[in-house]
């Protein structure tokens, strides 16, 4: 069984972008290039913020019938109580079942009701609501769009598998999300990535620190490109093999 994180690594993790981190993995060779991240259907409603790292609070949802009891936030007190069986802060993730979704899935009253409970944030295959209202309540939102109306909006379930973008989420799962997009990240080696970030920049910056420098010179920057991708092979090389 993988250790559980430390909230220093995860406090880590959050200081870099969701593109290093996913280019960080890849070095493990632990799953396809084409895996472990949602498509581009799932987009950042507040680009703005900053990196959020969490752990996948799962549940579906449906808005285009009414739920037989009738009330809109059935299932939200279980949803906000499960939070305490994760390891860590709760990201929030619904696939809307419906196809195509019909309304929200999410505003200003679920959000301020998850981030009461330490939630990060929130990830939905369906539309959001309430931007400028979750905006200000700092809390991170990725959806599909937008929509006025939350319908007959009801949670179908909480904590089950999930498929979200093309990702299937598990309860408990890793997941680092920002303005680029979400990616799960394997515990296994979810320290690692943590403590790896910070080469794996410094590799890229001999190319980008050339590019930057308006040095024209092709030869040079040939050199320098090369030089960035044996330090990126050297990194992955020795990461495999620590393990």
């Amino acid at each position: 069984m993988d250790m559980p994180l430390s909230a220093s690594d995860l406090k880590l993790l959050g200081q870099y972008d969701t593109p290093t981190i996913s280019n960080v993995i890849e070095l493990f060779e632990v799953r396809p290039r084409s895996a472990g991240y949602m498509d581009g259907r799932i987009r950042a409603c507040f680009p703005e913020m900053p990196p959020i790292v969490g752990y996948a609070s799962t549940a579906t949802m449906r808005t285009a019938w009414p739920r037989a009891e009738g009330d809109v936030y059935s299932g939200l007190d279980e949803q906000v109580a499960r939070f305490a069986e994760l390891p860590g802060p709760a990201i929030v993730v619904f696939q809307d079942l419906d196809e195509p979704p019909i309304a929200a899935t999410f505003g200003e009253v679920m959000c301020a009701s998850y981030r009461c409970f330490g939630a990060l944030g929130i990830i939905t295959s369906g539309p959001a609501r309430d931007l400028d209202q979750v905006r200000r309540l700092g809390f991170a939102a990725f959806s599909d769009g937008v929509v006025c109306s939350h319908a007959y909006s009801h949670i179908t379930s909480v904590h089950q598998p999930v498929r979200v973008g093309g990702l299937a989420v598990r309860p408990g799962d890793l997941l680092h999300a920002d303005a680029n997009g979400v990616c799960a990240i394997p515990e296994s080696i979810a320290s690692e990535v943590a403590h790896a970030a910070a080469e794996f920049m410094a590799c890229e910056s001999v190319c980008i620190d050339f590019a930057m420098s308006g040095n024209t010179d092709a030869k040079g920057y040939s050199t320098a490109r090369q030089e960035m991708l044996r330090r990126i092979h050297a990194l992955g090389q020795r990461l495999r093999s620590g393990r």
